[in-house]
């Protein structure tokens, strides 16, 4: 019986704190294990995501991204939780490149704080929902709506970005289970990343279905990256930085850091910490 090893990280953790963040559990190899076994391995932890390191003739590791529900081709704190153990497997340095079903993915890091550099967009598309039928999904009124929602996607999952008039709006969310079916991206799921301005940086909350279960996400970094996206098509003066808090309402408060350069390249970044490590055998 194979005995794998795993890690448990958590990836934008604020202040360092050792349980904030999203969690994730990084496999140190997925050779010999199928897709079957892989997510069966991820339903078992449960968390919103599991990852297994593979050997790649393109980049330091092939790494395979799995929800317990679905394989993933692209997510933030998977991919930067995937490089924090992929450097102390001595698999890369500070500065390296992943390899994801999405595409490849550049890393880097100073420290316990790593970067990623999203994939370009390949456009953006007007929601279906106007703003007051958005407004409805979510528990709010129509005034609470902000500029322009989007649906966006840079290398992960098409997801719905809805700027809202103020952070005690992002607070006051609460989004209407049946209602939020209608919120449905190209692959037919329903997710949807709520933000506004705090002081200078950003209040955000992510929600998705999973099953017939309505979740909220603790730290999201690919709708950070789609962010940055939002950002380059409402043509905000670049190049900006960005501080977004996320987690506070799932009890795991989480910070991302998000930067879009002069030339329009999104990075996305936060603190990892790893907390545990042990060996499953199969």
């Amino acid at each position: 019986m194979p005995a794998l090893r795993f890690h448990i990280v958590n990836v934008f953790t604020r202040d360092r704190g050792a349980l904030t963040g999203n969690p994730l559990c990084v496999f140190e190899s997925g050779v010999g294990l199928d897709a079957t076994t892989m997510q069966a391995l991820a339903l078992q932890f449960n968390l919103s995501e599991t990852t297994f390191l593979l050997p790649s003739s393109r980049a330091a590791a092939q790494v395979r991204i799995f929800t317990p529900a679905f394989e993933m081709p692209f997510a933030g704190h998977p991919t930067l939780g995937s490089a924090h153990i992929c450097r102390a497997q001595r698999l890369g340095g500070d500065s390296f490149t992943l390899e994801m079903a999405g595409g490849l993915i550049d890393v880097q890091a100073q420290g316990d704080r790593w970067t990623l550099r999203a994939p370009p967009p390949p456009g953006w598309r007007e929601p279906e929902l106007p703003p007051a039928a958005l407004a409805e999904v979510f528990g709010l009124e129509a005034a609470d709506i902000g500029e322009r929602p989007l649906w966006v996607r840079t290398g992960g999952t098409e997801q719905l970005m809805v700027p809202l008039e103020s952070a005690g709006a992002v607070q006051r969310a609460a989004p209407r289970a049946a209602a939020f079916t209608a919120v449905r991206n190209d692959a037919g799921t329903n997710m949807a990343y709520l933000f506004a301005d705090e002081g200078g940086g950003m209040l955000s909350r992510f929600f998705f279905s999973q099953g017939e279960t309505l979740r909220e996400d603790p730290a999201t970094g690919s709708a950070a990256s789609n962010l940055g996206a939002w950002c380059v098509a409402m043509q905000r003066p670049l190049p900006l930085a960005l501080g977004i808090s996320q987690g506070d309402q799932t009890g795991r408060p989480s910070t991302l850091l998000l930067t879009v350069d002069a030339q329009r390249q999104v990075f996305v970044g936060g603190d990892v910490i790893e907390i545990g490590s042990g060996t499953l055998t199969l």
